[in-house]
Order: structure tokens, then C-alpha cells, then sequence
């Protein structure tokens, strides 16, 4: 009886791990991508490529891995050090999307100060 509690408990980690990782990654990324979805004046900087390809993978790898994580950690070590290993991979995979994605932040160069 206390290995079905447990394989529930674990269970019950990786889904809010899941639902963790999600609102972590939507946090982190939404606010970078707010310039490309909103597209400035006019919509004219309107990158549909974020909106409907680069966010919708960060948002699913920041659902998939972390319970993928405490999955493959929770074979081989205790639920406090797959824990851990979980939020080192998350922290790397945020590390990884700051240095790799640069989605437009401002305004064509070629636009001038006005007349």
C-alpha cells in the first residue's frame, strides 16, 4: 500500500512540476516576446514567427522537462536530490533560452528621430 502512495505522491510532483515549469518558463519569456507579439507602432514589427513557433516551444519544454526530470531522477536518487536536479535543469534551460533567443526589442534602426 505505501509503494502505491508513493508512485501517487511522485505523481502529484511531476504534475506541479508541470504546472510549474509552464508558468516559470511564460513568465520568464512572455515579457522578452511583448515587443514582437504587441509589434510596436502600427504592428508594424509583428513577428508572427515568435508568436506561433518560438513560444509555443518554450512554453512546452518548460511543461515537458521539468516532470521528465524528476522521472528519469526519481529512478535513481531520492525525491530531495531530484528536486534539486529538477531546478538545476530548469535554471540551466532558462540560461540557455537568455543566451540562444533574441526576439526584436525595439524599433527598426532605419526609422530617424523625426522631422
Amino acid at each position: 500500500m505505501s509503494e502505491n502512495n508513493d508512485g501517487q505522491a511522485q505523481g502529484a510532483v511531476g504534475c506541479l512540476l508541470a504546472v510549474a515549469g509552464v508558468t516559470v518558463a511564460g513568465v520568464f519569456a512572455l515579457p522578452r516576446a511583448a515587443y514582437s507579439i504587441d509589434g510596436g507602432f502600427e504592428a508594424h514589427a509583428r513577428d508572427w514567427s515568435v508568436i506561433l513557433v518560438e513560444m509555443p516551444l518554450i512554453l512546452l519544454a518548460g511543461l515537458l522537462v521539468p516532470p521528465m526530470t524528476w522521472a528519469a531522477a526519481t529512478r535513481w536518487l531520492r525525491p530531495w536530490a531530484a528536486f534539486l536536479v529538477c531546478a538545476a535543469v530548469v535554471a540551466l534551460g532558462l540560461w540557455g533560452v537568455a543566451a540562444v533567443w533574441h526576439p526584436r526589442q525595439g524599433p527598426d534602426p532605419g526609422y530617424g528621430p523625426g522631422i
